[in-house]
């Protein structure tokens, strides 16, 4: 649960606040329209009021939200990553975003390296494992790197490999979905 400290020089209640930021991210509400259901509900504030409440308190419900979403799913059996590389262009130069994806194309963790080798794919594995714990199963493309990094973590056991294995994480490499 959020801390009572973020809350406390509002005059309405953390509930209240909580509800109106979750109406407006949950359903396709515009901010008048989360105006309008609170008045029903017979709470009376603006909808400038609801976009400054999202603007404060979304970024730490989401935190919050993936951080249960994270337990729950460590104590899942099936925690499965797909891990992949894309090229990208970072102030005209060409970059590595390494991402790493769950079973349900959820986006766990993403780094940026200028090299694509060992080094920055056992940078990557270190940092998803330090934050997220250890996979039941990482899927990977055929590239030597997650295989040399991976046998270093001593996980080589947990990598899969194979046509259309990895299609989870290439379809989030897409710039729509």
């Amino acid at each position: 649960m959020t801390r009572p400290a973020s809350f406390k020089y509002f005059k309405t209640s953390p509930e209240i606040i909580r509800l109106a930021v979750m109406l407006y991210i949950r359903f396709p509400l515009s901010l008048r329209n989360v105006e309008d259901l609170l008045h029903e509900r017979g709470i009376d504030v603006s909808h400038e009021t609801v976009r400054y409440w999202w603007n404060r308190f979304g970024p730490m419900f989401a935190a919050e939200i993936r951080r249960k979403r994270v337990q729950q799913l460590r104590a899942f059996s099936k925690w499965k990553w797909h891990v992949d590389e894309v090229f990208v262009k970072v102030n005209g130069k060409r970059q590595y975003l390494w991402r790493a994806v769950d079973h349900e194309g959820e986006v766990l963790e993403a780094v940026v390296t200028k090299r694509r080798n060992k080094a920055a794919a056992l940078k990557f594995l270190r940092k998803s494992m330090k934050r997220h714990g250890n996979a039941e199963k990482i899927v990977t493309d055929r590239f030597a790197s997650y295989t040399a990094a991976l046998r270093e973590l001593g996980a080589l056991e947990k990598q899969r490999t194979g046509g259309w294995l990895n299609n989870r994480v290439e379809n989030s490499h897409l710039p729509f979905r």
